[in-house]
């Protein structure tokens, strides 16, 4: 690690109901990984957010290459060297791999944009890095994972010194983890200094030479990552030891009813012939590859997608599901990966969404019954430990692991019995999963019956008493909790 390139000295930042930040130190080296880690809401986004002028700090310092900085916004930030790559990518897909790169920074030839120029200086970005791209192909073309490695590209256009990676795995495939790694291994060769905001702790032991953690807006401390081990950090995170278990049997009752049974269910290339059964308090776990269909299928099973043909029965009767209401009518409810997507409108407020599902149970004539609402709604914010103000909080300025509570509180509050939680922890800390597994055990205790889509193996073997394995599409394999290995699984994942 070379000298340091950045300071953050006692940041502090409040919003109205929110001490967001509390003193809170971060120091960057050149040439180093430097891990920024907390559980969801402990400050991790709002300290970048103040680092790159989206949020304006109430005290504290900002030291850069040895000058004390404020930037105003996050232009100023990266014509300084200081570049974010997020985790929900903010690529346009019509536009050309090139165009996204330089977006309203064109190479132009006279009036007209130099598309050949474009693509020649991204070519060289590319090569930089050491990927294969086309520039001239459309972004939307792209798998997340090459999508991942353009917004990289843009921010070394930039010039970047110090880099930002926010989750920057969440959504790629073991492979392309590895890819990502090695540019930035690269990156850190070449003196860069990068700070690197996970939740996946084995990531932090390979990738980064330093962690920093965060807990409730306040600094913790910082650890070099090859001295201390996983439980180390852990204990800082959360204060308390967290213990999860593989699951060894399951606890479903051998002759609990098929609460759902999907037959020959077909819907686009990635949903062929998928039939399947779902018991009265069962945890049944689909894993998979990226792109193995796991996602379509919930989608085509809740009517978000049309499906093709196959047969879906509730409690033993045919059911036609052509739409998201029909399904909710039938008891089942969806969370969705996309939660900005599908899952919470963030303009609104923690008492709208937790009850947008069953509105009509809180009319009062043509009138919303408010206390009957927000009476609904402080039963989930204490059941799920939600971080926030108050019923009134705008879901936008909730951290994402409690936008994630909030989007379960709606379809608890809609007592939905058949709920399909796709990656319910994408994104989250390791205490609010572990929140989110006690809260998932529970409901299935109740007798609620849930099907849950994750690509964590660890969370399959750990969550799941039954095992569904898919691949292109396809059923391939169907495992008892008590016969499953992550070697079988990853078996039956890889079959053609």
């Amino acid at each position: 690690m070379g000298e340091v390139i950045l300071t953050m000295k006692g940041i502090d930042k409040s919003f109205p109901g929110v001490h967001a930040l509390d003193h809170v130190d971060l120091e960057v080296r050149r040439g180093e990984v430097h891990a920024l880690m907390g559980e969801n809401g402990a400050g991790k986004s709002t300290l970048m957010k103040v680092l790159t002028g989206i949020y304006t700090r109430d005290s504290g310092t900002i030291i850069y290459e040895g000058q004390d900085v404020t930037f105003h916004n996050p232009k100023e930030a990266q014509e300084a060297g200081i570049v974010i790559v997020h985790q929900e990518l903010n690529m346009m897909n019509h536009l050309t791999v090139a165009q996204n790169i330089f977006i309203g920074r064109e190479f132009m030839k006279g009036s007209l944009i130099d598309d050949q120029k474009m693509n020649e200086e991204a070519r060289k970005l590319f090569n930089q890095l050491g990927i294969d791209i086309n520039p001239a192909e459309k972004m939307g073309n792209l798998t997340v994972g090459k999508q991942q490695m353009c917004e990289i590209a843009k921010a070394i256009s930039h010039e970047a010194k110090v880099i930002i990676f926010d989750e920057p795995s969440a959504a790629l495939t073991e492979s392309e983890i590895e890819e990502l790694f090695k540019i930035i291994r690269d990156l850190r060769d070449k003196q860069l200094g990068i700070v690197y905001i996970s939740h996946r702790m084995d990531e932090i032991k390979v990738i980064t030479d330093r962690v920093t953690v965060m807990r409730d807006g306040g600094y913790v401390g910082t650890l070099i990552t090859a001295d201390c081990t996983k439980d180390d950090i852990i204990n800082m995170m959360v204060g308390r030891v967290i213990y999860e278990d593989p699951k060894t049997h399951s606890m479903v009752a051998p002759d609990a009813p098929v609460v759902l049974k999907v037959e020959h269910l077909n819907a686009g290339k990635m949903v062929r012939d998928v039939s399947f059964e779902l018991r009265k308090g069962e945890i049944l776990g689909f894993s998979g590859l990226m792109g193995a269909g796991r996602t379509e299928t919930a989608r085509a099973l809740f009517g978000a997608d049309p499906k093709e043909s196959g047969d879906i029965y509730v409690n033993g009767s045919k059911v036609e599901i052509h739409s998201p209401e029909d399904a909710v009518k039938c008891g089942i409810g969806y969370l969705s990966e996309d939660r900005k997507r599908y899952g919470i409108v963030v303009g609104k407020t923690v008492a709208e969404n937790s009850t947008m599902a069953s509105l009509k149970d809180f009319l009062k004539g043509i009138f919303i019954d408010r206390k009957k609402e927000n009476e609904a709604t402080n039963k989930y914010i204490d059941r799920l430990k939600t971080k926030t103000p108050s019923v009134d909080q705008l879901v936008v300025n909730l951290s994402g692991g409690n936008q994630q509570k909030v989007v379960i509180a709606k379809w608890l509050v809609k007592n939905c019995d058949i709920l399909i939680f796709d990656e319910p922890t994408r994104g989250i800390d390791v205490g609010a999963k572990s929140e989110i597994y006690h809260l998932m055990n529970e409901l299935a205790a109740e007798g609620k019956s849930i099907i849950m889509i994750s690509s964590e193996m660890t969370e399959i073997l750990r969550m799941s008493d039954r095992i569904v394995v898919m691949c292109e599409g396809r059923k391939t394999a169907e495992i008892d909790i008590a016969e499953a290995t992550q070697e079988k699984i990853m078996h039956a994942a890889t079959l053609r």
